[in-house]
């Protein structure tokens, strides 16, 4: 455990993750709708300079991520990583040269007043750095069929369920990767090459790349004010779930500090939807 440099990584994580999503989104709403949910959106995306500088960011943003997952558990890490909004959103004031308004900017307080609460409450307790399969199982399970639901639902249905159906589909599967990027991260410090012997590897790419075409789905469906809030909000919620549940990670001790910890990510949804409903985020 280094709580700094998980502080550090986490942070630097959210800066590349919310100007690489604002790259992407405009590259992906360019992009034909019937090329959603397959490789062939990436293929085609793949051709647009935009796009590949926003996934550039969003690799090295995992990366970071990656780095502050082998240091510190998720329950610290992706409250700090979802804060990508505050670094998105002055990128698209600065574009358009508008100023961020009063309620942009208390969206913003919320945002990072609501994570510095919850992290306050937060125990430092040691927590598992890999898990079995067994432990696995039942949240694999739970958000692969979430998934399995929802996608074909947003297939169906066009506008803003549609964004909303694949951001929800690209949040779950996100938490996934960022519960198999620790469990991954754990295996090559404790095993070094001999992780190419365990199936989480494997998994990773597997999820990320899912994760990939889901998130670039909802980006091209509808604009960053639905896909990105629900994005940020469902992420760090299945990812905190994950390291309970996976990892043997605590959240508050005792009932007080519970409460403190619930207010403060009320406060922090309260301020993701603020900056997602901004006309900053809007088409």
């Amino acid at each position: 455990m280094n709580t700094a440099v998980a502080v550090l990584g986490a942070l630097l994580s959210a800066l590349c993750f919310g100007v690489g999503s604002v790259l992407q989104h405009q590259a992906a709403r360019r992009a034909s709708t019937r090329k959603a949910l397959r490789l062939r959106l990436l293929v085609d995306l793949a051709r647009r300079p935009m796009w590949v500088a926003g996934t550039a960011l969003s690799i090295v943003s995992f990366a970071f991520l990656a780095l502050a997952l082998a240091f510190g558990p998720l329950v610290l890490v992706l409250p700090l990583a979802a804060m990508d909004l505050l670094f998105a959103l002055p990128l698209l004031a600065w574009r358009r040269r508008e100023p961020l308004t009063r309620v942009e900017a208390a969206g913003m307080v919320c945002t990072a007043g609501g994570v510095a609460v919850f992290l306050t409450a937060l125990p430092s307790s040691s927590s598992d750095s890999v898990a079995t399969v067994r432990d696995w199982v039942p949240s694999l399970a739970v958000f692969t069929g979430v998934v399995l639901l929802l996608a074909p639902l947003g297939a169906r249905v066009p506008g803003r369920v549609r964004t909303a159906s694949y951001a929800v589909c690209a949040a779950l599967m996100l938490a996934l990767l960022d519960g198999l990027t620790k469990s991954t991260a754990g295996r090559i410090r404790a095993d070094g090459l001999g992780i190419l012997f365990h199936w989480e590897p494997y998994a990773l790419m597997t999820v990320g790349v899912t994760s990939l075409v889901l998130s670039q789905s909802a980006f091209q469906a509808g604009s960053l004010a639905i896909a990105l809030p629900i994005i940020d909000t469902l992420e760090p919620i299945g990812a905190v779930a994950i390291g309970v549940a996976v990892f043997g990670e605590q959240l508050a001790l005792t009932t007080w500090a519970l409460t403190v910890q619930m207010v403060g990510a009320g406060a922090a949804v309260t301020g993701i939807v603020l900056l997602g409903r901004s006309p900053l985020a809007e088409e």
